[in-house]
């Protein structure tokens, strides 16, 4: 499934809105205006308003914020918050053979060697 992503939320195309109605969407959820919208895509406010009207007719939404929720709702929307914790969960799953899991670090235990050896074999650097 194609997706949008416009600032932190993402959007799924093929669920009900065209991919102009979803980008208005998505600016809608960040808190934009009609004219922020229309600067950000390069269209005019008039235009924005239109795919905005479309939209809440298709959710059957009365406002914006109606039309924020019940696109949520449906799972059209989301913030990218909830996709990144969805792979946090995912990481934690998954076991610890897996490349994904694997650390960098050095382990936290080290083992001191001590070398003994005879005075005779030991280096004095005289400057």
């Amino acid at each position: 499934m194609e997706t949008i992503t416009e600032g932190s939320w993402i959007g799924r195309l093929g669920l009900g809105l065209a991919p102009r109605e979803l980008q208005c969407v998505l600016a809608v959820a960040q808190g934009m205006t009609a004219k922020e919208i229309a600067k950000l895509l390069g269209i005019a406010p008039g235009t924005v308003e239109k795919r905005l009207s479309a939209a809440m007719f298709k959710l059957d939404a009365p406002r914006r914020a109606a039309l924020v929720a019940e696109a949520m709702k449906r799972q059209i929307i989301s913030p990218l918050c909830i996709v990144l914790a969805g792979l946090m969960a995912m990481h934690a799953v998954m076991g610890d053979a897996d490349p994904m899991r694997r650390d960098r670090r050095v382990p936290e235990r080290r083992i001191a060697q001590v070398r003994i050896i005879r005075k005779a074999e030991s280096f004095d650097l005289h400057a």
